[in-house]
């Protein structure tokens, strides 16, 4: 097993200590939580760059690791959204796992008609990663209510990370359409 894959299977172990610390009512129980985030965010951060440099690369690894991230990401707006009980809240983590979701389904379908390298990865989705991720570590901290602005900063990167969701969505649509225009093109 190469270290990589071993840092993609800590990610997931880590997961239910996170969910146990963010239940457990203790003092910066969320503090803490947010810690072990950051801990499974710096991981999935080494993982892809050990693979490369150590030309580690495997079929689990490029199968495990973003399932791993899926899962972290899914696991943590659930969280947040028993946290803040919030319909607009909700509504942003819905349309974030909805598009989680989607894309998987799409990247998948995309696989099966030989077209996967079609749909290139662009740097709005980076851009939608680092505040997906920076907006769970903030809401978890906003919980802690160390500073109202925590929660002018924790709301104003859910609403850009729900948009930069939308809009990376909307990006590989539109990259599948064109696929399945060309396809459609050169069956006539």
């Amino acid at each position: 097993m190469t270290i990589p894959n071993i840092l993609t299977l800590l990610r997931l172990l880590m997961l239910p200590l996170l969910f146990v610390v963010f239940y457990w009512d203790f003092q910066y129980h969320y503090l803490a939580a947010t810690i072990i985030f950051i801990f499974i965010g710096f991981t999935d951060f080494l993982d892809g760059y050990l693979a490369r440099k150590l030309n580690q690369f495997s079929p689990f690894g490029a199968f495990m690791d973003p399932v791993a991230d899926k899962i972290a990401v899914a696991m943590c707006y659930i969280l947040i959204t028993e946290l803040y009980q919030n319909p607009w809240v909700t509504a942003c983590v819905i349309v974030i796992i909805g598009r989680e979701i989607a894309i998987s389904a799409l990247r998948e379908w995309m696989a099966s008609q030989g077209k996967s390298e079609k749909i290139a990865v662009a740097n709005i989705g980076k851009w939608k990663t680092f505040f997906q991720m920076f907006t769970i570590g903030a809401m978890f901290l906003a919980a802690e209510h160390f500073h109202i602005y925590w929660d002018y900063l924790a709301y104003g990167s859910l609403i850009i990370a729900t948009g930069l969701t939308l809009i990376s969505m909307i990006h590989y649509f539109q990259q599948a359409w064109q696929q399945l225009e060309l396809g459609s093109k050169a069956q006539i």
